[in-house]
C-alpha cells in the first residue's frame, strides 16, 4: 500500500495533516503533468523560412537568473527564526500497592517503582522551532498558526542572533496564519512586503528562506509547480505548489518572487519520509493579506457569512436545471435565520455570481463570501426555474454565527460535494462536519460518505448502507468523491472486474469487493 501524507514542516514535531492525501499522489501528478504539457505547448518553437521564431508566450518569458545571491542578501535579514516553549505536566506514576508484611512481591514492586519513577515532579518544557518574516519595521511578524499553537513563550531571533520576546496579536486556524508583535526598542528592523500571488504563472522562479532543522538563514530556490491547490487544510485552501526545498523548520517562512515580494507562506510538504521530495505548499499571499490585516486590527478574523450549504454543479445537474454549462454553486440547504434565508435564496438555486464576481465552480464561493465585508449588502445572481434572478443579501459575520452556535465551528458556508459512481451503484459525498454529524461518523474516520444507493447496483448487493464511509479504494486513501471515481477508472483500465473497498460502518470496519458494472 502506498502511504502518503501531508506534513507541517515545523521543526521538532512532524504533525500529520488531518486529511492527509486528500487528492492523492496520482491526482497531484496528473494535475502537474497537465499544467506542464500546456505550458510546453504554449511555448513551442515554430521554424519558418529556416529561422527559429518563438511564440509570443515564450518570447515574453524571463531568462533564468544567473544567481540568487543579491536577492538572498537583500531579503534574509527580514526572515526570522521562531522558537516556542510549552509547559507539559509531568506524567503521574501509579501509587505503590499496599502489600502485607513479608510479601514475596515487595522486592519486585520496590525495584519496578524505583526504575519508573520520573526524575522530576516538575512539569517539563517542550520546544519547537519555525520561521517567520517581518512585514512592518514596527515589529509585526507573520508566521503559521501551527508554529506557535499552545505556546507559553515565543522568541523571535533575527539574522544577527538578536532575540526578542513576542506577543501574539492574533491567529487563524482556518488559514493557518498567525501574527506576532515584537518591541524593536528603537531599532530599525528590516521588513518585506506582500506581492500579488494571482500574477504568478506555473514555471515562475521562487525563493524560500527559512529555518529548516534549526539552520537559520537557509535559502532554496525552485519554480511554481502549480497554483490553487486544495490540500484539505481548510475551507479556503489556495496553495502555491513549489519544488523549492521546504523541510522541518521552514513552516511560517516566506516564499519570494523574483521582485523580492512575499507571494506565499511556506506551510506544508507532501512526503512519505518527512523530508522534502520537491512538493511543498505555500499559502498564497492573496489569501494571507486579508487575514493578516484583520488579525492586526481586530486580533481575530471577521469573515462574511451567507448561511448556505452548497454542492458541485455536475454536467447532469446543469442539464436537468437547464444551465448551458456546469458552473456556479448549487444551494443544498439554507441556514434558518441566516442572511441567505432573509434575502430569499432557496435550496435548489445555483449561485452564479456574488458581489460582482463570477462563481466558476463551487469551491470559489466560500472564499469570495469570506473576503466580503461584514454587514455589506451585495448583489447575488442565482439560476432559478430556468432563468437568472437577482437578489440582495446583507452579510453576517461567520465568527459570531459560530459563537452563537447557529452553525458549527469550521463549517463556514459549507460544501457538500456529491458524485454518482454509477458503476458501483452509489452516490458519495465529501465528509463535511455537517455530514459527519448527520450520519454520526466518529471523528477519527476519514473518507467519503455514502448518500444514496441504487437498489439494483453492486453496492446494494453487498449490504452497504447510507451513512457508511469508504475509507480506501484499492488500498489507496479516499478523501473526496473524485478519488473513488479515479480508483474505479484505474481498475477498469487495468482489466479488473471488481474493486476492493475498505469501509467504516457503525463503529466497525471491513473490506468489501464490489463488482464494477459497465458505465
Amino acid at each position: 500500500m502506498l502511504q502518503t501524507r501531508l506534513d507541517y514542516p515545523c521543526e521538532t514535531e512532524m504533525v500529520s495533516h488531518p486529511t492527509a492525501g486528500r487528492r492523492g499522489l496520482m491526482s497531484l501528478v496528473r494535475s502537474s503533468l497537465g499544467a506542464t504539457t500546456r505550458t510546453v505547448a504554449a511555448g513551442a518553437i515554430v521554424v519558418a523560412f529556416g529561422v527559429g521564431v518563438l511564440s509570443p508566450g515564450l518570447a515574453d518569458a524571463k531568462a533564468p537568473p544567473a544567481s540568487f545571491a543579491d536577492l538572498a542578501a537583500e531579503l534574509s535579514p527580514a526572515v526570522v527564526n521562531i522558537a516556542t516553549t510549552q509547559t507539559i505536566d509531568a506524567g503521574r506514576t501509579p501509587e505503590m500497592p499496599q502489600l502485607p508484611p513479608g510479601s514475596p512481591f515487595k522486592d519486585f514492586f520496590d525495584e519496578f517503582f524505583e526504575r519508573n519513577q520520573p526524575r522530576s515532579d516538575r512539569p517539563r518544557r517542550a520546544q519547537s522551532l519555525g520561521s517567520g518574516f517581518i512585514i512592518d519595521a514596527a515589529g509585526i511578524v507573520v508566521t503559521n498558526n501551527h508554529v506557535i499553537a499552545d505556546a507559553d513563550e515565543i522568541t523571535v531571533r533575527l539574522q544577527d542572533d538578536t532575540e526578542f520576546k513576542a506577543v501574539l496579536l492574533g491567529t487563524d486556524e482556518k488559514t493557518d496564519v498567525a501574527v506576532l508583535q515584537i518591541d524593536p526598542d528603537g531599532r530599525e528592523l528590516p521588513s518585506v512586503s506582500f506581492g500579488d500571488s494571482d500574477k504568478l504563472r506555473v514555471g515562475d522562479w521562487v525563493v524560500a528562506i527559512g529555518n529548516p532543522f534549526g539552520l537559520g538563514g537557509t535559502v532554496t530556490a525552485g519554480i511554481v509547480s502549480a497554483r490553487g491547490r486544495d490540500i484539505g487544510q481548510g475551507p479556503y485552501d489556495d496553495f502555491i505548489q513549489t519544488d523549492a526545498s521546504i523541510n522541518r523548520g521552514n513552516s511560517g517562512g516566506p516564499l519570494f518572487d523574483m521582485d523580492g515580494k512575499v507571494i506565499g507562506i511556506n506551510t506544508a510538504i507532501f512526503s512519505q519520509s518527512g523530508g522534502s521530495v520537491g512538493i511543498g505548499f505555500a499559502i498564497s499571499s492573496e489569501l494571507a493579506k486579508g487575514v493578516v490585516s484583520q488579525l492586526r486590527e481586530f486580533g481575530r478574523t471577521r469573515r462574511g457569512w451567507l448561511g448556505v450549504q452548497i454542492q458541485q454543479v455536475t454536467d447532469e445537474i446543469a442539464e436537468s436545471l437547464g444551465l448551458s454549462e456546469a458552473k456556479g454553486a448549487l444551494v443544498a440547504a439554507v441556514t434558518p435565520g441566516g442572511p441567505a434565508e432573509s434575502s430569499g435564496i432557496e435550496a435548489g438555486d445555483v449561485i452564479l455570481s456574488f458581489n460582482g464576481q463570477a462563481v466558476p465552480e463551487m469551491r470559489a464561493l466560500p472564499r469570495i463570501v469570506a473576503e466580503t465585508q461584514v454587514g455589506e449588502e451585495v448583489a447575488v445572481t442565482v439560476w432559478r426555474a430556468g432563468k437568472e434572478a437577482a437578489v440582495t443579501a446583507k452579510l453576517g459575520e461567520l465568527e459570531k454565527a459560530e459563537e452563537a452556535r447557529v452553525i458549527q465551528t469550521s463549517q463556514t458556508d459549507g460544501v457538500i460535494e456529491d458524485t454518482k459512481v454509477s458503476s458501483l451503484g452509489l452516490d458519495v459525498a465529501t465528509l463535511t462536519p455537517q455530514l459527519r454529524d448527520d450520519y454520526k461518523v466518529p471523528g477519527d474516520i476519514e473518507g467519503v460518505v455514502i448518500r444514496e444507493i441504487a437498489t439494483d447496483g453492486a453496492a446494494a448487493e453487498k449490504g452497504l448502507s447510507i451513512g457508511d464511509v469508504i475509507v480506501e479504494a484499492n488500498q489507496r486513501e479516499v478523501r473526496e468523491p473524485k478519488d473513488l471515481a479515479d480508483a474505479v477508472t484505474e481498475a477498469r483500465e487495468a482489466g479488473k472486474k471488481s474493486i476492493l473497498l475498505f469501509v467504516a460502518s457503525q463503529g466497525e470496519t471491513r473490506f468489501i469487493a464490489l463488482r464494477i458494472d459497465k458505465g
